[in-house]
């Protein structure tokens, strides 16, 4: 290069480099534009504002203006320029509100107001505060799923997706159509992008999935150092959801034809018998490629788990057999015949444990109107919840802030880390979250109805987000999460629509693997939790005797007298043992005769008329 040429290639540079100051320059000066697109929409307590992104690389922020009374406008927040909508929760209803949105750049400069929007609050009814908790609640899961996979990020600040936490937001978006928050359409458009990343990128393991999962590529993201693997309890609630989806999709075109096809294939390649570590009577929750089973969990319930075994026993290709319903799921620790504030509990632990328990896995499997052979979970749950509640009533810790409104302990965070809570001495730090109460409208309406006012209208200026509440709260500790998680906001909106309507219960149900599961297992119609039973035969205080089976002879108490009575039993495969027709006496009495060849653990069903009870049998 000649001593001419490279002086002008210095020119050049130099140009170059003076016209970048320039533009730096101009932009570092000059007004931001107007924000355009501002919108507002008033509901009972808060009105929620909306609006386009500005260009400028160098916004810093947007500023939010309200008039006063007197027509001013007064700054009402500073917003991070990331975001594009914002919670005005003013906590009053009946108001009308003027907003106005400017934009800023890092030099402090501030743009010209936007035009001049209004809205105004007005007290909603209780199925509008349905309406609205639902809406807001389906937005985790559509706004702000993975966007290349559609999966439910774990929480509202990772890019982590959730397994289990997907299958929730799968029945959320079939909730989400119903109500109409988007189309069938777009629904449906999801749930093929879901559905095909499941199928062909995501990591399973003898045909389970993981915990966590990258949303992008699909791999395995460990839960923990050995937790790197299968996850059974995780893949039974996105399997629970997935079945729920392809009922759902019922239209004969090609897209939702395929879309059930392939959900078929993935619910087809689950090998749960294989998770019974070479032939056990229990299922195991991990297992990893590189450590095997040495998580070493067995599920044994009751808790969140009773999904897992149900879908294990329907499976069309790796089924377990029934008995380990019996004897792994229900098989030690599991009846529990206390009474907590004057409701029974049936099974599970002292005053029912947290409530998601009685959440997780009823998301889609409907225990209403059923029973097994220990109990109706319909009714076991809703004396669960009304449990809790009772306890907060009582608040024996005297945390601030517990009462009949505000209630509802679970797994949530909490402003010491993450844990489960619930109705015990230790079990308790003073924190609720809200997803407690909200997802136990089926079992407590009212009490969860008084609830959802309370965490809105008396808390919900720190309790109200964008998508909705905030996952949990303790005002002992002046503590309030800015925190969304999956697992907690996914029973919010189906359980409300399973009070509203049945939807996912009832599409759930309709998949043709349920009714032989519900006969292997021994399930039977039972109404005892429902308006409509009124019992005439059995009283709800039956006793057997002596129960393990030791003579030749068991003694059935508390029947109405001079009635008569079919009893079966079957052993846990479903085989009949024995069956026999009997009257009871004047005191309520039956005695029955038993088949001294039979052994082991069995179930026994007596019926009279509609009624019909269920027990389990231990014959030495």
């Amino acid at each position: 290069m000649t001593t001419r040429e490279c002086s002008n290639h210095i020119g050049v540079v130099l140009s170059s480099i003076a016209v970048i100051i320039l533009w730096s320059a101009i932009w570092c000066t000059a007004q931001p534009d107007i924000p355009t697109g501002l919108t507002a929409r008033g509901y009972d307590s808060h009105v929620e504002l909306r609006w386009n992104a500005n260009a400028e690389p160098n916004l810093s922020s947007y500023r939010l203006y309200r008039k006063n009374p007197s027509g001013d406008y007064e700054l009402v927040a500073n917003i991070n320029r990331n975001n594009r909508q914002y919670i005005d929760f003013t906590g009053r209803k009946n108001e009308t509100y003027l907003y106005a949105l400017s934009a800023t750049n890092n030099s402090g400069q501030e743009s010209q107001k936007s035009p001049e929007v209004q809205a105004a609050t007005r007290e909603f009814s209780d199925e509008e505060l349905l309406d609205m908790v639902q809406e807001y609640t389906f937005r985790y899961f559509w706004e702000f799923a993975h966007p290349v996979s559609g999966l439910a990020r774990e929480r509202n600040t990772t890019s982590i997706v959730t397994t289990g936490g997907s299958g929730f937001g799968i029945m959320a978006i079939l909730a989400g159509i119903e109500r109409g928050y988007i189309s069938r359409q777009q629904g449906l458009e999801r749930m093929i992008r879901i559905v095909d990343f499941l199928k062909s990128k995501a990591d399973r393991f003898h045909g389970a999935f993981p915990h966590w999962l990258n949303g992008a590529t699909g791999k395995t993201v460990p839960f923990s150092t050995k937790d790197n693997g299968a996850d059974l309890v995780e893949t039974a609630f996105l399997i629970q959801g997935l079945l729920t989806a392809r009922s759902y999709f019922n239209q004969s075109n090609t897209d939702e034809t395929v879309l059930r096809a392939d959900i078929t294939s993935i619910w087809e390649s689950v090998e749960w018998s294989w998770f019974r570590r070479g032939g056990q009577n229990v299922l195991y929750w991990h297992w990893s490629p590189d450590y095997g089973w040495d998580m070493n969990h067995q599920i044994r319930g009751f808790n969140e788990c009773h999904i897992v075994y149900l879908l294990a026993i329907m499976s069309p290709t790796y089924p377990i057999p029934p008995q380990l319903y019996h004897h792994g799921w229900a098989g030690s620790n599991y009846l529990n015949n206390s009474s907590y504030y004057g409701y029974p509990m049936y099974v599970g632990p002292f005053r029912g444990g947290p409530l998601f328990f009685s959440h997780y896995s009823y998301l889609g499997f409907d225990p209403r109107n059923i029973k097994d052979a220990y109990a109706n979970y319909f009714v076991r749950n809703t004396h669960h919840a009304l449990i809790n509640w009772s306890y907060c009533k009582e608040n024996p810790k005297n945390f601030k802030g517990y009462s009949e409104e505000c209630w509802g302990l679970t797994a949530s965070d909490n402003p010491f880390g993450y844990s489960a809570h619930e109705p015990t001495g230790s079990g308790d730090n003073g924190t609720i979250a809200p997803t407690a109460a909200l997802a136990s409208f089926p079992y407590t309406p009212v009490q969860s109805m008084a609830a959802l006012k309370h965490f809105y209208r008396v808390l919900g200026q720190r309790l109200w987000g964008i998508y909705g509440f905030f996952d949990a709260f303790n005002q002992q500790q002046n503590w309030f999460a800015g925190s969304y998680l999956a697992i907690d906001q996914g029973p919010i909106i189906c359980m409300i629509e399973n009070y509203r309507s049945g939807l996912l219960w009832n599409y759930f149900m309709k998949n043709p693997e349920v009714q032989p599961m519900l006969d292997k297992v021994g399930f039977v119609r039972d109404l005892s939790g429902s308006s409509e039973y009124t019992s005439d035969y059995i009283s709800n205080n039956i006793n057997i005797y002596p129960n393990p089976v030791s003579g030749q002879f068991i003694t059935i108490s508390g029947l109405k007298s001079l009635h008569f009575y079919n009893m079966e039993i079957r052993d846990t495969n479903g085989s009949l043992q024995h069956a026999i027709h009997g009257e009871s006496d004047e005191a309520g009495i039956l005695q029955i005769p038993m088949d001294s060849r039979m052994k082991g653990l069995a179930i026994l069903k007596l019926s009279s008329g509609k009624d019909v009870i269920i027990r389990k049998l231990i014959i030495n």
